[in-house]
Parts: structure tokens; C-alpha cells; sequence
């Protein structure tokens, strides 16, 4: 054999083995673009504003991104409402979740996750003239707000068997019933970090205000296909790098310091083993 066929032999075989490890294998993720989905209504955390991305999640989400190989300008943003994550996983409609998504045994059982690379906090928001609600013992006959299928929403149920949930699809419209006129629902319950993010915004300046309470345990984690171990652990990896280097730190602090929010105990998050 000629070296001239020899050299081309070995770069196609090159070339073989990098597309295999990019992705080009039956059931992997090509990591050279990704679609990845997050809240697009979530303040601090995550919003699309015209297509402009921005949120504590995004941040997270372009930082592991670019440690799998995907640049940010070659993600594609995909809105995951909570009650669509898992589906939107199992479907194949994103490689990623990073949107406030609490790891728990119920959504284990259909996918995976890596993690938590945050700790945060359930929580109540109420208007700000509010004087009769001061933690989740005083919601018994109060009108609450949080989204369905929630993690959220089944924490308040079991803990406030009295309380009058009120079921609806973003907070966003929690946050309107809560803040017109006719007072819709009395208070929203989710994370401390979405209420934080909500509370810093001009439109609700001085008309709502977190209790600051927390009463719940919520570890972020990142969702992906369950039983994807390799991407698991190359998730973890990147999550572990952003918090050792400082863009952790960085990204609480230019989307929820605005807030005066400050991360719970345990934060930064030491990720579980991927299995």
C-alpha cells in the first residue's frame, strides 16, 4: 500500500473515531449542539426576554455546555414548563434540563440526574401590606398559588392539609393573580431563589415581599436521559469545575445578589455520583 493510501486509511479512521466520540453512536448526544431546556419565566433564574437568555440557570446551563464542546451561541434554548420536563427528556426534545428542576425519587424514575449543583429553599410570597401570613402555619383557608406537578405544590399540600391550592401553569400568572386588584390568591409558594428573583423585579417594586421562612429542602440537579450514565458524569464534572474556579460563585451573585438573596446552608453543592 502506497503511503499516500495509507495516510488517507488512517484519517478516515480519524475521522470515524471522533464522530463516534462526538455523538455518532445509536442512542448518544451529539455535544456539539444541544438543545437544553429552561424556565422562560423565571427572574434571576431563568428568561428569555426577546430572545435574550438570561438567569443563575442559563448561566449554569452555557457554563457545563462549553465543557461538552458546545459553544454558546450553538445552544438551543427550549422552554420547559415543570409539568413538561420529564416528557421533554424522554422524548428527546432536549439533551439537558436546567430549570430549577428538584431531584426527587418520583422523577427518578424517569430520568436522570446531575447533581445538585444548588440547594435551595421553598418559600412564600405575599403583598407586601400582607400582615396575616407569616409561614406556611398560617395558610390554613388561604388562597396559594403554585404550578402544577410542582415539587412545590405537593410540599404546601402535605404540610398545610387546609390550605386552598390553586393550581395554574407558570408563575408568572401566579404572580399576576397575586398582584391585581382583585386579589386573586393570597400567596405564592416556590423556591426562594424564583421568589427572589420575582421580588427584585421594577413591576412588583414594593408590592410583594418574601416571608423568608424556608421550609423545604430543594437540590437542583441537571436532567437528562435516564440511564445515561456517560453524559452524567461528564455534567458532574463540569459542575464541579465552575464551583472549584469561581463561575459558581460569580453567577449566584450577578443574578440573585441584586435580590440581597443569600445561598442556604450547604451551598455551594457537593454533586452526587452519577449511577
Amino acid at each position: 500500500m502506497s503511503l499516500k493510501k495509507i495516510g488517507a486509511t488512517v484519517a478516515a479512521t480519524a475521522l470515524a473515531l471522533s464522530l463516534s466520540a462526538c455523538g455518532g453512536g445509536a442512542g448518544s448526544t451529539n455535544l456539539s449542539a444541544l438543545k437544553i431546556g429552561i424556565k422562560f419565566d423565571q427572574p434571576g433564574m431563568g428568561l428569555n426576554e426577546g430572545g435574550k437568555y438570561t438567569g443563575f440557570d442559563v448561566d449554569v446551563a452555557t457554563y457545563i455546555a462549553g465543557k461538552l464542546g458546545t459553544p454558546a451561541d450553538k445552544i438551543q434554548w427550549v422552554q420547559a414548563a415543570t409539568p413538561q420536563r420529564e416528557t421533554l427528556i424522554e422524548n428527546g426534545s432536549v439533551d439537558l434540563v436546567v430549570a430549577t428542576y428538584s431531584i426527587n425519587d418520583t422523577r427518578k424514575q424517569r430520568v436522570s440526574f446531575a447533581g445538585p449543583y444548588f440547594i435551595a429553599g421553598q418559600d412564600l410570597l405575599i403583598r407586601a401590606d400582607d400582615t396575616s401570613i407569616t409561614g406556611p402555619e398560617s395558610l390554613k383557608g388561604k388562597k396559594l398559588c403554585s404550578v402544577a406537578n410542582s415539587t412545590s405544590a405537593q410540599n404546601v399540600e402535605k404540610k398545610v392539609p387546609g390550605v386552598n391550592l390553586q393550581n395554574f401553569n407558570t408563575y408568572s400568572e401566579c404572580m399576576t393573580a397575586l398582584t391585581s386588584s382583585t386579589k386573586a390568591v393570597d400567596a405564592l409558594t416556590t423556591d426562594d431563589t424564583i421568589l427572589a428573583g420575582y421580588a427584585s423585579q421594577a413591576a412588583y417594586a414594593g408590592k410583594v415581599k418574601v416571608v423568608g421562612k424556608p421550609f423545604s429542602t430543594e437540590n437542583y440537579g441537571v436532567g437528562l436521559k435516564k440511564g445515561n450514565v456517560d453524559l452524567c458524569n461528564k455534567v458532574t464534572a463540569a459542575i464541579n469545575e465552575m464551583i472549584k474556579d469561581g463561575s459558581w460563585e460569580k453567577a449566584v451573585q450577578a443574578n440573585l445578589g441584586p435580590a440581597n438573596y443569600k445561598p442556604g446552608p450547604g451551598n455551594p453543592p457537593t454533586p452526587a455520583a452519577c449511577s
